[in-house]
């Protein structure tokens, strides 16, 4: 294999933004696999979901929302504690800032070390870095379920907890009028997963098992094309699971049978690489993503915070 340039570092190319309207109030910004955002209107307020690495980036999302609402953000709900998703929230001037409990625990333990990882990873995405005021903390938190009522006849909105996954403290969002499930990083749609903390073995099971119980009609997920149809909802769901369970096996019989870390990532490029190889970001995950894993089954429980300085010696042992 030759070498690679440093995770996303090398990507430069702006992505095309496309809003979609998927109900009336309810919008999703996708970008060819970047960061995925959504909004859900209210009777007269405005939730947003997740809110991009700075606030110069969130700005120009919300520039393109105002075309279809001028209503102000009563809430911003962030799906998990990744810097490229919760480092814009000053933009949005929100009432309330939601996340899950152990989100707000995490951005404690790790914001920090996690903004100038991810930073460095993806450069592109941190338009106006300097425009960042510090770490996003959440005003409102919960551990299992939290419901808002958008007013009139416009339903309710249903913030939950649906277990473990791309990090401790994922949530998703739920509009059971619409049947529009808003999932975070926890479902890619023809995007590589990042799982660099993640718990792979109560995602690839119980939690992606809950959300495809939503039987939701369209899912957004953390980067990639929104999902229409149930069909196309669990596809995504399943392509989820199946390259989680890939590396899980994959990582867990190099370990049985005594190799290497770069064994175990050797192995599980080539079972994954013909089906999600020219998926965005698959290079750049995966490294991390194995590494995680191998964690993960030799009994390390919480995933190792991840630094700058930690991020370049797996890329340089395994990508390099």
């Amino acid at each position: 294999m030759t070498s690679l340039s440093f995770a996303s570092s090398a990507d430069l190319g702006e992505k095309t933004q496309t809003l979609e309207v998927l109900a009336d109030g309810v919008y999703a910004l996708t970008a060819e696999g970047d960061p995925n955002l959504g909004a859900i209107e209210g009777e007269d307020f405005l939730v947003c979901f997740e809110a991009l690495a700075t606030p110069v980036a969130a700005r120009e999302w919300l520039a393109k929302l105002r075309e279809h609402t001028d209503k102000p953000v009563r809430y911003l709900v962030l799906s998990h504690y990744h810097a490229v998703r919760v480092l814009g929230a000053s933009a949005f001037d929100a009432q309330t800032i939601v996340a899950h409990e152990a989100t707000a625990a995490l951005i404690a333990e790790r914001g920090l070390e996690d903004w100038a990882s991810e930073f460095g990873r993806m450069p592109r995405l941190a338009k106006g870095a300097d425009s960042v005021p510090g770490l996003t903390w959440p005003t409102a938190t919960f551990a299992d379920r939290m419901t808002i009522d958008l007013g009139g006849d416009r339903g309710e909105l249903v913030l939950e907890h649906v277990g473990r996954g791309h990090t401790e403290g994922d949530l998703v969002a739920w509009l059971p009028q619409q049947k529009i499930l808003f999932a975070g990083d926890l479902v890619e749609a023809q995007a590589a997963l990042y799982t660099g903390d993640a718990f792979h073995r109560d995602w690839s099971t119980g939690t992606l098992d809950r959300i495809k119980a939503y039987g939701a009609e369209a899912l957004v997920g953390g980067r990639g094309a929104v999902s229409h149809g149930r069909a196309a909802v669990d596809a995504a769901i399943e392509q989820t699971r199946h390259f989680l369970q890939v590396m899980l096996d994959e990582v867990g019989a190099v370990q049985r049978r005594g190799g290497t870390l770069k064994d175990a990532f050797d192995a599980t490029h080539a079972a994954l690489h013909e089906q999600y190889g020219h998926w965005p970001i698959f290079e750049h995950c995966l490294p991390f993503d194995v590494s995680r894993v191998w964690d993960e089954l030799a009994g390390i429980e919480r995933p190792v915070i991840w630094t700058a300085e930690r991020d370049r010696e797996v890329w340089a042992q395994l990508q390099g």
